[in-house]
């Protein structure tokens, strides 16, 4: 597995080895001693989940307060731009964030540890999204910032207009707000 530091502390790029001929390929998604000796952490995942949505979906950026969810995310069809806001007041990179792209092609994961908040924008017609979390989901503690914050000022690649939102999305608190909160 290939590893790449980000700009964001503890933010890593996971890249598994591919292995493909004119068959097919093949590739371990997840291998807990390789991923402790990769992110050096001794995190367990205890829920997988995934999600299919449609091209300018934006969903995010979540977190949890209480119970927060380090997440290990990848997309298996489709593309999407995948980010991850540093709101851990400690961190030398807190408001900061960082995005990339996630797809189908480049098998490419991003490891988004706990205290930390998480969205993604659908570049494709659809996308399916998997990811693994630290902590369960606990809807209570659910919280959302705004994903066109001016603080932040996030270069979502936008293809004209608006994304698509959830209500829960759409009425995300700015980045202060969130903060302030926590």
């Amino acid at each position: 597995m290939k590893v790449t530091s980000t700009p964001i502390t503890d933010v890593l790029i996971l890249e598994p080895r591919v292995f493909g001929d004119q068959r097919g390929f093949f590739l371990e998604s997840f291998n807990q001693r390789a991923f402790n000796a990769a992110t050096g952490t001794d995190f367990s995942f205890v829920q997988d989940n995934h999600s299919r949505s449609a091209k300018n979906v934006l969903r995010g950026l979540h977190y949890q307060l209480g119970q927060p969810q380090g997440k290990l995310v990848r997309v298996v069809r489709g593309a999407v731009f995948d980010v991850a806001v540093d709101i851990r007041p400690a961190s030398p990179t807190f408001g900061k964030w960082f995005g990339l792209e996630l797809s189908e092609e480049n098998h490419r994961q991003l490891w988004v540890p706990p205290g930390l908040a998480h969205g993604f924008l659908v570049l494709t017609d659809s996308a399916e999204f998997l990811y693994k979390t630290t902590d369960y989901y606990a809807p209570e503690q659910e919280r959302c910032i705004a994903w066109d914050d001016p603080v932040l000022a996030i270069a979502w690649p936008l293809e004209g207009g608006s994304p698509l939102l959830s209500g829960k999305d759409a009425a995300g608190l700015s980045f202060k707000e969130a903060v302030s909160a926590s």
